[in-house]
């Protein structure tokens, strides 16, 4: 009897080796730890974030087929943008039906693309298509930074973003200028903690260009660019910002100055009383007095001014931890690169001591004919030699350095907090300014989850609310309180952590001395 062949064995061993890796892939992922990993840990972020965007690009073509649009500032938009491009470069002159044009010249061009692209504003669809895009575009930026800090739960932005009707509603079904600037500066803070500075500015700048709201995040951008660059390189990211600004306004500046600047930068307008979301309370007097406006004025500097030094104590650390990633990261990657060699020249190794095995009908044919062969002789037969076990391959070293983005965000989406609750009037569409700060910002603080949940849930109601009421105006100013004084007592306690910190290493560098 002959032996039997041995590639009539190999498709058996296939199926057996990929039955055993399909059984290890059921046995790590479809169990409740796991479930709880991507539910829990911010660390599984990457992944939910996939299903994130898949979710949101149905809801969002599902929103566009199936509620209706609302026309409000669309057509007012294409209006503007017609007589720019009818040859009007006079911004006094550049009016819609809500009134004249009081956007930078950013927005001017965007929005002229748009006038081409929807057949002069006529098709609103497509218009809703590039907006939903616009969306899922900011999704993604927004939560590669959520996933690099390693924050906030995925829980958390799951519910965020699918429960938000107002700000489904703003991106597709209102199609403002305020989600095309977020964007722009989204894509900004991306490009600033990948530490590509130029291109950060210049789509910061872009983002002023469409709308002015984005200064809000200028006072934390400056104290980044000193502590990151230094007053030399931060003075060139400045000129870089200004020549953006300068560029954009050409067409304008060079014929009509001043009513540009008066047009598109100013700072001293009167919101209408009956769209406001944060003061229905006042009376239509006082909300329009300039010593209200003032005394806001007043307060965002003051609080800018109280968490400067934490705002500064923060981006120095961050930057340490930055270089000490710079040293480190080079050493790293090369012992992995290690690691990954002797892992293939295992791998080799096994391959070739594989080939030369025999298979399993073969081993068993040689074994009962081993067994004949004693039993001839009177003797016993040899147990077959049980393999050891293999060697648990080495794990790559790698350190998550990318968290200490946490000192980055914070500051930012703080400052750009405070202005939002110092504003003399907050429109529903300027929802989306701090939106998807949020969940960064109550997870910044100390509360119990059901006070995180409630601020979230009230915040949401209050910009849901229409009309604005006594209530939902009162509301929002206190979460807006609670939520900042959480924030504060956070920080501020970290920063006494830290100066006892340094002062206790200062008292053991002594005693050495």
């Amino acid at each position: 009897m002959a032996p039997p062949k041995a590639n009539n064995n190999r498709p058996t061993g296939r199926r057996k080796k990929s039955s055993n890796l399909l059984q290890t892939l059921l046995d790590k992922y479809l169990n409740i730890g796991f479930l709880k990993y991507l539910v829990l840990e911010p660390a599984a972020l990457p992944i939910i974030s996939v299903l994130i965007v898949l979710a949101e690009a149905a809801i969002n073509v599902f929103v566009i087929r199936r509620v209706p649009y609302t026309e409000i500032d669309w057509v007012a938009y294409m209006q503007e943008c017609e007589g720019f491009l009818n040859g009007t470069t006079n911004y006094a002159l550049l009016r819609g039906d809500t009134g004249p044009l009081v956007y930078p010249a950013a927005f001017v061009y965007i929005y002229s693309a748009l006038y081409y692209i929807t057949s002069h504003g006529a098709n609103v669809r497509v218009a809703q298509y590039i907006f939903a895009g616009i969306y899922l575009l900011q999704m993604c930026l927004v939560l590669r930074l959520y996933a690099k800090s390693r924050k906030v739960p995925p829980y958390v932005l799951v519910l965020s973003a699918f429960t938000s009707y107002r700000i489904h509603s703003i991106y597709v079904l209102r199609l403002f200028n305020d989600p095309v600037a977020i964007l722009l500066l989204y894509a900004a803070l991306n490009l600033f903690v990948d530490r590509r500075w130029t291109w950060g500015s210049i789509l910061f700048s872009l983002a002023v260009g469409v709308k002015m709201n984005i200064l809000l995040f200028a006072p934390a951008l400056l104290l980044f660019y000193l502590a990151n660059l230094g007053p030399l390189k931060t003075f060139l990211q400045l000129a870089i910002c200004g020549s953006v600004q300068l560029l954009l306004g050409a067409p304008f500046l060079l014929s009509h100055p001043v009513e540009y600047l008066r047009g598109s930068f100013d700072l001293g307008r009167i919101f209408e009383h009956k769209w406001t979301v944060n003061y229905r309370f006042l009376s239509r007097e006082f909300f329009e007095h300039r010593t209200f406006h003032l005394s806001l004025l007043g307060l965002h500097l003051v609080l800018l001014l109280v968490f400067a030094k934490p705002t500064w104590t923060f981006f120095q650390s961050y930057v340490r931890l930055r270089s000490v990633q710079d040293q480190l990261q080079p050493q790293i990657a090369k012992k992995n690169s290690e690691v990954q060699a002797q892992r293939k020249s295992k791998k080799e190794a096994k391959k070739e001591k594989d080939t030369e095995k025999l298979s399993a009908e073969q081993q068993s044919f040689l074994n009962a004919f081993e067994k004949t062969l004693q039993k001839s002789s009177g003797g016993k037969a040899a147990a077959p030699p049980v393999p050891a076990p293999a060697r648990a391959e080495s794990e790559r070293y790698g350190i998550h350095f990318d968290r200490c983005t946490q000192l980055a965000l914070l500051p930012f989406f703080l400052c750009n907090f405070i202005g939002v609750a110092c504003s003399r009037s907050l429109h529903y569409q300027f929802y989306v300014w701090y939106f998807h700060s949020l969940p960064y910002l109550v997870w910044s603080t100390s509360y119990t989850l059901g006070v995180r949940y409630l601020i979230l849930g009230i915040i949401e109601y209050c910009w849901n609310s229409y009309p604005s009421t006594y209530l939902s105006s009162s509301a929002l100013h206190l979460c807006h309180l609670v939520l900042l004084f959480g924030v504060a007592r956070q920080i501020f306690q970290t920063m006494r952590l830290n100066a006892a910190a340094k002062q206790q290493k200062q008292q053991q560098q002594k005693k050495v001395q």
